[in-house]
């Protein structure tokens, strides 16, 4: 046994159960909160009236008597003649500038138009008061400008002048979110905070073009969480995701800057095209609308295939899938669209009849003709010129191995394992291609060996690190991320579209620099510096496993217990709990105004994590104990059924904020009985027995012998990665040159063998091994990892995100030089650890 630690002993009181505390006449809050009694109503009366600090782009002014243009009453002036998504921009500003300030009018005029599009905008152009030079002809770009006099009677205007309609339509949110109003202000609820006096510093801004052409997102594995919510709860009556929903979906995308959607296409989700006001929905919102990988020619298969899914073969019935894919290029050719090339089965499948790969390549290429036919008959006879993509995913990567020729306007889209980790880059001569490369990439995903559907838990860093990496190689005209329902993964939505669309600056800021910022814009500024590091230890202990993936054999093999003792089992939920210590610290902090985003973006998934790991282990104790200790048995037991009980209380508040907004949002995983074989085992709590509910009592973990190598020390030319890996920091390699880093270690005396952590990456090369070489003392210990997506080894590396290589050969103690040394891209060092070798 041993004392707690500070963490630990406020454990005890996280956990416990306390008084009711109220957030406010309106808060939906109720039953148990994160707040400790000992500061309940006291401080939550005083803190109550704590300032709200919003977070303002620097070119705002909120002085009252500040100088420059007035935006508090600001009259917000299109043209008539510009486009839909411009006015519905304009409008959402209006709102956003009365929900700001207050004020409806007696402020300065907002000029907001396209070039072209805009005769007052471009007669500023032509008379020289706005420089548009780098406009003409731009992508998505745009410019918010004072200017002083722009017409008679008018004494200054603040002018946003977008280079076509999405880049004016960024413009006007881009205003929006430097005032204060989140692109998520919808979404999770970030109530803007009140700013009676807002002032435009003079000066022009430019933005723009993005570093990726095409940027959005895949509403996927739908089932649990949106389709049922908007059938339910935002559009009753419908079989959800219509037209009301998504034009929720689309305000956002535009909000962060994303321009294509790939709609959610499972069975329980109406097709996006079946309603045809959906398509015309998001011409007006100019959303880009594309589909996955399995569903070519913007064909939702599970919903519109209405023959015998057999029939849906090119092989057998080339008339009939023909005229399917046609129908679509026909009744859609007038809207802006990426093209998905190629075939696959109805719902993530390998393509029927063809049997052997000269027959799959040549139905391939035939399918592409036939395609690229239907397009330039109903889209552009310039059919090159039409955005198209093909996607290599499982079992079509091995046929485009074979030699398949994909058209070179084609973009070709690389996807990652389905666990964050890409598996293919472009090479050299795939560069040089006209169409270019994209990544298809997944914060979500329903699929073997283990999905992960409930909690976003995939690190920042790792995002950074891999899109960064696959960006350097050429995979710049296409980013699509697979994010479940959209909540809970805000965080990780928000960073991957951020990087898309400004590489450069995304990475120049930093992961935690990021970070801070956005939880300023969504949470509250005051307390930002804390909720970074509490997202930083959220990552990094769900990083070493999901909560998703709490259990340690795959569905339909024997269940076994986890390779952790108690002890060491403890040590992790003592981490957890410190990291709740944290989390309650700063709860009664949060402005009124933000406690329901704080709950939905920090509260809900950090706790419900935490929860998940209190509940799986502490069963397991009980099972483990039973027979030794029963009493510590029976308190385990009771602390599982607690903490289950907890979840499901904080589940269901979840569905009770904004007056029952997300009732039936959020689904615990797993959520049914479906797609067993993707998914984690529910739970077994022990039964209740006459215990007392009490915290049990905490083991002091043996800690083994391992002398861990100083990565910081011997990082020399490596690159450091903060956030990845269980220490918070990984040793990268470069795509442009070797690297080599060495460092001094004692080893004690005996023997040691050598063991090297490494996250589980893909090689720079089309499925090359990741190479590392290990030099001990002069001595090359050269390495291999081959990384075979779908085997064992696969499904081992990704559930523990690590793949440890053991060095051969046995060290005796004493000083040693280490070394690491690696040539090519890819290679993520977690850590070097020496351990005593078996006798």
């Amino acid at each position: 046994m041993r004392s707690m630690t500070e963490g630990e002993e406020a454990s005890r009181e996280v956990w416990a159960s306390s008084p009711s505390v109220a957030f406010g006449d309106t808060s939906p809050w109720r039953g148990r909160i994160w707040v400790r009694a000992l500061h309940a109503l006291a401080l939550s009366l005083f803190l109550l009236a704590l300032p709200a600090r919003a977070q303002l782009a620097d070119w705002i002014d909120t002085r009252p008597d500040a100088p420059g243009l007035s935006l508090a009453g600001a009259t917000v002036v299109t043209a008539p003649g510009d486009t839909d998504v411009v006015a519905l921009a304009a409008e959402d500003l209006r709102r956003d500038l009365t929900a700001v300030t207050g004020k409806t009018g007696g402020g300065d005029q907002i000029w907001a138009g396209t070039i072209g599009k805009n005769p007052t905008i471009d007669r500023l152009i032509a008379t020289g008061k706005l420089d548009a030079k780098r406009l003409t002809g731009a992508w998505e770009s745009f410019v918010i400008a004072t200017v002083e006099r722009p017409a008679p009677g008018v004494p200054r205007a603040l002018v946003i002048a977008g280079s076509d309609r999405r880049g004016t339509a960024y413009g006007i949110y881009e205003l929006s979110r430097a005032i204060g109003v989140s692109p998520w202000h919808w979404w999770a609820d970030v109530t803007p905070l009140q700013q009676p006096a807002l002032h435009v510093r003079p000066g022009t801004r430019r933005f723009g073009p993005p570093s990726v052409k095409y940027r959005g997102i895949f509403i996927n594995d739908e089932d649990w969480g949106i389709t049922p919510w908007s059938a339910t709860v935002f559009e009753p009556g419908t079989r959800g995701m219509g037209p009301k929903t998504y034009a929720k979906v689309f305000e956002l995308l535009l909000r962060l800057k994303a321009n294509t959607l790939w709609p959610a296409m499972h069975k329980i989700s109406p097709a996006f095209n079946a309603d045809p006001e959906n398509a015309k929905l998001a011409d007006r919102y100019a959303i880009v609308m594309g589909s996955s990988h399995a569903e070519p020619m913007l064909r939702n298969n599970v919903g519109e295939w209405t023959a015998d899914p057999h029939d849906y073969d090119y092989g057998k019935h080339p008339d009939q899938v023909r005229a399917y894919w046609e129908e679509r290029a026909r009744t859609n050719g007038g809207y802006e669209s990426i093209w998905t090339l190629g075939m696959r089965g109805i719902h993530d499948s390998g393509m029927q009849g063809a049997d052997d790969m000269p027959t799959r390549r040549k139905f391939l290429e035939s399918i592409f003709a036939d395609q690229r036919a239907m397009l330039a008959r109903h889209v552009s006879p310039q059919v090159e010129r039409v955005p198209q993509v093909f996607t290599p995913y499982k079992e079509v990567l091995d046929i485009y191995r074979a030699g398949l020729a994909v058209p070179d306007d084609v973009t070709l889209m690389w996807p990652d394992d389905n666990f964050g980790y890409i598996r293919r880059f472009p090479t050299p001569a795939e560069r040089k291609r006209s169409g270019g490369a994209g990544i298809y990439y997944h914060l979500s995903y329903l699929g073997a060996p283990l999905s992960y559907l409930w909690l976003s838990t995939t690190p920042p860093a790792l995002i950074a690190e891999e899109m960064g990496r696959a960006f350097d190689l050429g995979a710049d005209r296409m980013w699509i991320a697979n994010v479940g329902d959209i909540k809970p993964a805000e965080l990780a939505t928000d960073y991957f579209l951020s990087l898309a669309w400004d590489v450069p600056g995304t990475r120049a800021l930093g992961v935690e620099a990021w970070t801070r910022r956005w939880a300023a814009e969504n949470i509250d500024a005051g307390q930002a510096g804390a909720i970074t590091d509490i997202l930083a230890e959220h990552h990094r202990l769900n990083f070493e496993r999901r909560p998703e993936h709490l259990q340690w054999y795959l569905p339909g093999q024997k269940a076994r217990q986890s390779p952790w003792s108690i002890a060491e089992a403890d040590a992790r939920l003592g981490a957890f709990s410190r990291n709740l210590f944290r989390l309650h610290a700063i709860t009664e902090r949060i402005p009124q105004a933000r406690r329901e985003a704080f709950f939905e973006l920090l509260g809900y998934p950090v706790e419900a994590a935490a929860a998940a790991n209190r509940r799986f282990f502490a069963a397991e104790a009980h099972d483990r104990l039973r027979d030794a200790d029963l009493p510590q048995a029976l308190r385990r037991g009771a602390e599982a059924r607690k903490t289950d009980a907890r979840i499901a209380e904080m589940t269901e508040l979840y569905g009770e904020l904004a007056g029952g907004k997300w009732r039936g949002f959020i689904a615990v995983e797993p959520a049914d009985g479906q797609w067993k074989s993707y998914r984690l085992t529910p739970p077994v709590l022990p039964a209740p027995a006459a215990a007392p509910v009490v915290d049990p009592v905490l083991v002091e973990p043996v800690t083994p012998r391992v002398v861990q190598f100083d990565l910081r020390a011997a990082a020399g030319s490596w690159r450091l990665v903060p956030g990845l890996g269980r220490g918070g920091l990984a040793l990268g390699s470069r795509i442009d040159r070797a690297v080599a880093g060495a460092a001094a270690l004692s080893l004690p005396a005996g023997s040691w063998r050598a063991i090297v952590d490494l996250i589980p990456t893909y090689a720079d090369g089309d499925g090359e091994p990741l190479r590392l070489t290990l030099r001990i003392d002069g001595k090359a210990y050269p390495l291999s990892i081959a990384r075979d997506t779908g085997n064992a080894a696969w499904a081992q590396a990704v559930l523990d995100n690590r793949v440890s290589v053991e060095v051969p050969g046995v060290l005796a103690g004493g000083a040693r030089r280490v070394e690491l040394l690696a040539e090519s891209g890819g290679v993520l060092i977690e850590a070097v650890r020496f351990v005593p070798a078996e006798r």
